[in-house]
């Protein structure tokens, strides 16, 4: 009889919980399916204005009641074609490929720019979507020759792909000779990929030669990483330790903390070496360890604020460790890094960082930051809030459908 007891009672807790996952799968499918809802809502407003001016102007952010639109040559110009072809993606409508093919072939010259290190940056996100998902050549070959733009800015005495030029301008005035910032990681994606689809492994060799540099200059004993490094070009050696957007030279940046998990998540994938997937993991830990990380999981601006927590919030860092998180999850400790990833996200989604339909300048989500010490893009939408929030969604959708 106790035995029987048992079996019953275990097969009730084997219902039970069987029943509490489909629950939270449904759950899961909804948040997705209400939030892709709203993005494409959204977006068809944005759009609908940018065709209305019958030119491809790229909305960057909403500022004093105005939408900034910035040009092909913006850091920023590949993250709205890139959020067209998530959409197409998470949608599976052809409105978005359109879109997505007309506004990404806006920024064809960039290929041959050599005068920045954002080359990652507006065309993985745009051609480099572009051809995942369609396998058009053309997309294929911007990849490859812009690696090859990029391959000029490696400079071999440091090892690493040089970010900022020193033209006439703040970082001119910075003392640098060859500075490098971790956002630079971010574009290490295009070069895996241009190896990948053009069989030269240059490119490949100068990413991991990039990874492995920041991985030793750019970070703290607890992970936590610097903005800036800058190097001697005659002999490699580290000059300095600085910021540019983060609040002082030894505080923790929180985007800049982002974008390192993001690569280094990337350089694991494309290198399957253990030692950048431990990188992105301790980056990581260093987050959720902080004194100041607040309890919704949308990071302040910087770490060590002075005025946390009166201290603005930026939904971009959030949206980018999202995405990570859920690729990270793919690799080890999945159900530890997604559940981090989800609650990231059901923040990013609540109605304290995700815009009201028509309004927020027809961005997605709120209350993201530039640059606080430019004093510029203060708790505010971004373009790439938006695009990292879409990726983050494509990623949960893939790992719900695989439940």
């Amino acid at each position: 009889m106790k035995t029987l007891r048992i079996t019953l009672l275990s097969l009730c807790e084997i219902i039970f919980f069987a029943v509490l996952s489909g629950q939270q799968k449904t759950c899961n499918n909804n948040f997705i399916k209400k939030n892709v809802k709203f993005a494409a809502a959204q977006e068809s407003r944005q759009v609908k204005q940018i065709e209305k001016s019958g030119r491809f102007v790229n909305p960057r952010t909403f500022e004093n009641g105005k939408i900034k639109y910035v040009s092909y040559k913006d850091w920023t110009a590949g993250f709205f074609p890139g959020s067209m072809w998530y959409l197409y993606e998470l949608t599976a409508k052809k409105k978005w490929k359109n879109l997505a093919m007309r506004y990404t072939q806006q920024l064809d010259s960039t290929k041959y720019r050599t005068n920045t290190h954002d080359l990652g940056f507006i065309l993985e996100c745009s051609y480099g979507n572009g051809y995942r998902l369609t396998r058009d050549s053309t997309y294929k070959n911007v990849i490859i020759r812009a690696a090859q733009s990029l391959k000029t800015r490696f400079r071999p005495a440091a090892g690493i792909i040089q970010s900022w030029d020193l033209n006439p301008g703040w970082q001119s005035q910075r003392g640098w000779e060859c500075p490098v910032i971790i956002d630079n990681m971010m574009n290490l994606e295009m070069l895996f990929n241009a190896t990948r689809l053009s069989g030269d492994s240059s490119y490949y060799k100068i990413a991991v030669s990039h990874a492995d540099k920041t991985m030793q200059n750019h970070y703290r004993p607890d992970y936590s990483c610097y903005h800036v490094v800058d190097y001697s070009l005659k002999d490699g050696s580290v000059r300095s330790r600085q910021t540019g957007q983060g609040y002082a030279h030894e505080s923790s940046w929180a985007r800049g903390q982002a974008w390192g998990i993001y690569g280094f998540t990337v350089c694991y994938r494309e290198t399957h070496n253990p030692k950048y997937l431990l990188q992105a993991q301790k980056a990581f830990d260093f987050v959720i360890h902080a004194k100041n990380f607040p309890s919704d999981y949308v990071p302040y601006w910087d770490f060590d604020a002075p005025k946390i927590p009166n201290e603005p919030r930026d939904a971009s860092a959030a949206a980018v460790m999202a995405s990570a998180l859920y690729e990270l999850s793919t690799y080890e400790n999945s159900k530890f890094y997604k559940s981090w990833a989800d609650k990231i996200m059901i923040s990013l989604g609540s109605p304290a960082y995700r815009a009201k339909l028509s309004e927020n300048g027809n961005f997605i989500l709120m209350h993201s930051v530039g640059s606080i010490p430019h004093g510029v893009e203060i708790d505010v939408p971004l373009n790439y809030a938006d695009y990292y929030f879409l990726e983050a969604l494509k990623h949960k959708k893939e790992l719900e459908s695989h439940k």
